[in-house]
């Protein structure tokens, strides 16, 4: 997927991309190697979900991550914004919109219905940047760390990594692992 405009190009991340997307990632608050975001845009390819990158004259400006989420509870996969982030020197530029539209027109086309997005409570203008693209808050999330448990979690068999206790099959969804 590429998409230009006014020099913008919005297009898939690449594993090249990974020391700007680090350190866009820090600009939110979540720092990450670039040999973690190679690994991770390797992981991201095999369950269906993107990484966007906005680009202009080759620098990668923003970062978006989307997922298609399949659900029961509703008749058509939810889209789901993962990240976003705009590094601060290009912010209230139209980028942030350009890779939500980008996620949105992936989302239509993987027959998406809905799309949700979670934002931390302090980040006020993140909120409104929301808003005036057409989101609005209907629920809250509640979170949970699992690190302890993952911490007391043994592999089972040689070389199973301890967060493997499912694999994600991409047609039947989650199975536990063998």
């Amino acid at each position: 997927m590429k998409r230009r405009g006014r020099s913008l190009e919005i297009r898939a991340a690449e594993p090249s991309d990974a020391p700007a997307m680090s350190a866009l990632l820090s600009e939110l608050g979540f720092p990450s190697p670039a040999a973690v975001i190679v690994d991770r845009l390797k992981t991201l390819s095999t369950v269906g979900a993107k990484a966007l990158v906005a680009t202009r004259g080759g620098k990668v400006l923003g970062l978006l991550t989307l997922h298609v989420t399949p659900v029961l509870h509703r008749p058509t996969s939810v889209g789901r914004l993962t990240a976003l982030v705009v590094t601060e020197s290009e912010r209230v530029k139209g980028i942030g919109r350009a890779l939500v539209e980008a996620a949105e027109q992936v989302f239509v086309a993987r027959g998406c219905e809905l799309v949700e997005v979670t934002s931390n409570r302090r980040l006020a203008d993140a909120h409104s940047f929301y808003k005036r693209l057409g989101y609005e808050a209907t629920s809250l999330r509640f979170k949970k760390s699992l690190s302890r448990a993952n911490q007391s979690m043994k592999p089972t068999a040689p070389g199973r990594k301890d967060f493997s206790v499912f694999a994600t099959d991409p047609v039947r969804g989650l199975s536990p692992s063998r």
